[in-house]
């Protein structure tokens, strides 16, 4: 190596280190997985704090409705009607675009340096020829994008109104109620959700480590049981009002 450039077979050559010089910081690998890290764990938040939002159903149709104007009223008067929702709308599509493209950057990377191998990633004492341990990380992709595609879905039948499983509603509790009431309904809402739970059971470790808490042995056990309950709160949370509707404990 020369201060001026990477020397190849005894001659310096500028060239390269222009080139590696060039790449941006913001496409480096440790970047991403922070970016990734970071925009993950925002994502979490969010889902905690709908779970909760969604369990006001058991409280009944006045608090529930009462519950989404809300929504829509934060902030006011500092922030105009509906100004909130539209900051949060906005974090997690930022969020939720620099999820992907990290993710879809670093896998690329991936498969490039394993030459089409990507399963052969992870190695340990358990797993010395480096294949994946878990469902929850040999699904994480595809997990993700399922999660996408029923986002869409759930959006259009529970935000936007624009679809009606079990009749069509202005009021949010209503379309909630008649929707879960259809037993195909709950059954792709619990493979989301199932989808879900691998993607956070892998993701939230995955993210700390990323961002350096994985120091030791112990530390890593604490972050697989935090990522474990927090997966675990999050599906059972969601998977809680559809059932208790399909079941009939929720009209």
């Amino acid at each position: 190596m020369s201060s001026s450039g990477i020397t190849v077979g005894g001659v310096v050559n500028p060239s390269l280190t222009a080139r590696r010089r060039s790449v941006p910081l913001r496409r480096s690998t440790v970047v991403l997985k922070a970016a990734m890290a970071v925009s993950g764990l925002i994502m979490v938040a969010y889902l905690l704090a709908h779970m909760y939002g969604n369990l006001k159903i058991f409280s009944g149709s006045a608090a529930f409705n009462n519950y989404a104007e809300h929504l829509r009223t934060v902030g006011e008067p500092f922030l105009p009607y509906g100004g909130a929702l539209w900051i949060i709308r906005v974090v997690l599509l930022v969020s939720v675009v620099v999820h992907a493209y990290a993710a879809v950057t670093l896998w690329r990377r991936a498969r490039r340096a394993t030459g089409g191998r990507g399963r052969k990633r992870y190695e340990s004492i358990q797993a010395p020829r480096g294949a994946q341990r878990t469902y929850a990380s040999f699904t994480l992709r595809w997990g993700g994008v399922t999660i996408a595609l029923f986002i869409v879905y759930h959006l259009l039948h529970l935000t936007w109104n624009t679809i009606h499983p079990g009749g069509a509603s202005a009021s949010p509790y209503d379309r909630v109620v008649n929707g879960f009431e259809i037993w195909w309904v709950v059954l792709s809402y619990t493979i989301a959700m199932a989808a879900v739970g691998f993607h956070l059971r892998h993701g939230i470790w995955s993210a700390f480590a990323n961002l350096g808490a994985n120091t030791s042995v112990r530390r890593r056990r604490q972050l697989n049981g935090l990522a474990i309950v927090v997966a675990l709160v999050i599906v059972v949370g969601f998977l809680l009002p559809p059932f208790s509707i399909l079941l009939g404990w929720v009209s």
